[in-house]
C-alpha cells in the first residue's frame, strides 16, 4: 500500500494542528513574496528614491532572522507556541491592511519589520512543531509544509499583478513614463542591493496615481482564515481563556511529542530492546532537551560539527535561491545573451514555479525515499545544472532548461536537511531554529555578495559564483555523512550505554 497504515493513523490523530501548521506556513509565504513586484509602487506612495524604498527590504529580513531566533524560545510549551501562531497570522493581515496607509519609507520600514518578526516566529514554530508531532516519519509532513510556502510566494505576485501601474505613478513632466522601462526596473531590483538601481532617477513628487492598495487588502482578506483555524485548534486544546471544552489537555510540547510516540510504540509494536522501549524507560521528560541540558556542553564533538556542517548547507542553498532568483534576469539582458526585458523578466517566475512544483513531487517521493539519499540527489543535481549553464552560456533555451532545473532541485533541499540533521540527533528540537537562522542568513548575505561580485567583474561571475557554492555544498554534504556515522545514536548526557539505531521503517533503510 503507498500510504503507511500506521502513518495514516497517526496523521489523522494529529490532523487538526497539521493542517493548522500548513495553513500558518501559506500566510508566511504569502508575505514573504508581495514586495518585489510592488516595490515601485510603493516608491510612489511614499515618495521615495529607489535607493530608500530598497531598505524596507533589509527591515523586513533582518527582523525575519530575529524572530526565526526568538521562535526557538517557545519549544517548551505547546499553548505559548500557539499562541505566538496566533499573534503572527493576525499581525500579517494587519500589516497588509496598513501597507496602504504608510506614506513615509521610514513608516513603511518599521511595517515590513513587524511583519518580519512575525514571519520568523511561523519559520521557526511551524518547522519545529512538525518534527516534534512526526519524528522519524516528518519528512514528508515537512515537505507539505514547504509546497504551502511556496504557494503563498506564487500566489501573492499574482494577486498584485493586476493593480500594478503600467506607466510611472508618480505623474511627472519630463520624466520617462513608458512601461517597458518600469518593467525592466521593477525586474531589476534586488533585495539588499540597492547598488544596482542607483542610476535610475525617477520623480519624487508630483500627484500619484496606483491601486496597488487593493491588492493589499485582498491578501489581508485571504490570510484571514488562518489566525481563525490557529485559534481553533487551542479552544480544541482547551487553551482559549474560559473555554473548559478539552480540560486537562493543555499538554506541552514534550507532552505532545511523548503522546506520539507512545501511539507509534503500541501500532508498531516494539520488541525489547529497541531504541523506542529504551527511551521510554529513561523518560521522556530529557527526550526534546538541547541548549538547556545542563550537560549540553559535555555533547559529542560530532554534536556541534553536525549543527555547523547542516547549518552552513543551508546559507548557501537557500542563499543561492535568493541570488538567482534575483540576478538572473539582469544576467539575462547583458551580454552574452542580451534576451529582452519582456522574456528575460519570465525567468524569475520560472524559477519560483518550478520551485512550487518541485516541492508537490516532493511530497510522495519523500515517503519513499530517505532526506539524506534526496538530499545527495538534489545538491548533484544543481552543481549538475551549474555546469551545464556556464557550458551552454550563450544559449537562451539553455538558460530557460537550467532555471526549470535548478528551481527543482533547489525546492526541497530545506526540508530534507531539517528532517535529516534533526534524524541524526534524535529529535531535541534545538536544529530547527539554528538550521532556519543559517538559512535567513544566507539569503540576506549572499545576495549582497553576489551582487558586489557581479558589479566587479561582469555578470559571467553571477554563474561562476553558483558553481562554487554548490560544490562546496556538496563537499559539506560528505562531511556530514561521516559525521553521521561518527555520531553515537544515544540521549546526551545518558550513562547508559548507547542503544542501538531505532528501527526504522522498510522505506527509511539505506
Amino acid at each position: 500500500m503507498w500510504w503507511d497504515e500506521n502513518l495514516l493513523a497517526l496523521f489523522r490523530r494529529n490532523l487538526q494542528p497539521t493542517i493548522t501548521y500548513w495553513s500558518v506556513f501559506f500566510s508566511f509565504g504569502l508575505c514573504i513574496a508581495f514586495l518585489g513586484p510592488t516595490l515601485l509602487d510603493l516608491r510612489c506612495q511614499t515618495h521615495s528614491s529607489l535607493q530608500d524604498i530598497t531598505w524596507v527590504f533589509f527591515s523586513q529580513q533582518f527582523c525575519l532572522l530575529v524572530g526565526s531566533t526568538l521562535g526557538g524560545t517557545f519549544k517548551k510549551s505547546l499553548k505559548l507556541c500557539l499562541f505566538i501562531l496566533l499573534i503572527c497570522s493576525l499581525t500579517i493581515s494587519l500589516v497588509f491592511s496598513i501597507i496602504p496607509f504608510c506614506k513615509h519609507v521610514g513608516v513603511l520600514a518599521m511595517v515590513m519589520a513587524v511583519a518580519g518578526l512575525a514571519m520568523g516566529n511561523i519559520d521557526t514554530i511551524s518547522n519545529m512543531q512538525l518534527v516534534k508531532i512526526y519524528q522519524q516519519d516528518s519528512a514528508v509532513f515537512l515537505q507539505v509544509l514547504h509546497f504551502f510556502v511556496g504557494f503563498g510566494a506564487l500566489l501573492s505576485p499574482l494577486i498584485a499583478d493586476p493593480f500594478l501601474s503600467d506607466t510611472n505613478c508618480i505623474l511627472s513632466n519630463g520624466t520617462l513614463n513608458g512601461s517597458s522601462n518600469l518593467e525592466h526596473i521593477r525586474n531589476s531590483i534586488v533585495p539588499h542591493h540597492p547598488g544596482n538601481v542607483s542610476h535610475y532617477v525617477l520623480p519624487l513628487h508630483g500627484p500619484v496615481l496606483t491601486n496597488v492598495s487593493y491588492a493589499f487588502w485582498i491578501m489581508a482578506a485571504i490570510n484571514l482564515p488562518v489566525p481563525i483555524a490557529v485559534f481553533l485548534l487551542m479552544y480544541q486544546k482547551g487553551m482559549v481563556p474560559g473555554c473548559d471544552r478539552r480540560r486537562g489537555s493543555l499538554l506541552s510540547a514534550d507532552e505532545l511529542a511523548m503522546e506520539t510516540q507512545k501511539e507509534k510504540e503500541m501500532y508498531d509494536e516494539k520488541k525489547p530492546g529497541t531504541q523506542e522501549e529504551h527511551i521510554h524507560k529513561e523518560g521522556h521528560a530529557v527526550h526534546f532537551l538541547c541548549c538547556h541540558n545542563k550537560k549540553f556542553w559535555n555533547a559529542p564533538h560530532t554534536f556541534f560539527a553536525i549543527h555547523v556542517c547542516s547549518a552552513a548547507i543551508l546559507f548557501m542553498t537557500d542563499g543561492l535561491v535568493g541570488e538567482y532568483s534575483g540576478f538572473v534576469y539582469s544576467y539575462a539582458v547583458e551580454e552574452p545573451l542580451s534576451l529582452p526585458h519582456k522574456t528575460a523578466g519570465y525567468l524569475p517566475s520560472l524559477f519560483w514555479a518550478c520551485i512550487t512544483l518541485g516541492r508537490l513531487i516532493a511530497i510522495p517521493v519523500s515517503y519513499k525515499v530517505p532526506p539524506r539519499s534526496m538530499l545527495l540527489f538534489n545538491l548533484v543535481g544543481m552543481s549538475a545544472t551549474f555546469l551545464f549553464l556556464i557550458l551552454s552560456q550563450n544559449s537562451i533555451p539553455s538558460l530557460f532548461i537550467g532555471t526549470a532545473s535548478l528551481g527543482l532541485f533547489l525546492s526541497s533541499v530545506f526540508p530534507s536537511m531539517l528532517a535529516y540533521t534533526e534524524d541524526i540527533l534524535n529529535y531535541k528540537g534545538c536544529a530547527t531554529t539554528i538550521l532556519v537562522t543559517a538559512a535567513g542568513m544566507g539569503e540576506m548575505v549572499l545576495q549582497i555578495l553576489v551582487g558586489t561580485v557581479i558589479q566587479a567583474q561582469g555578470s559571467y561571475s553571477f554563474l561562476v559564483f553558483g558553481v562554487s557554492l554548490t560544490v562546496l555544498a556538496l563537499s559539506l554534504f560528505m562531511v556530514l555523512l561521516v559525521l553521521d556515522n561518527m555520531h553515537p545514536r544515544r540521549l546526551e548526557g545518558s550513562p547508559e550505554k548507547s542503544p542501538e539505531p531505532a528501527n526504522y521503517p522498510d522505506r527509511y533503510q539505506q
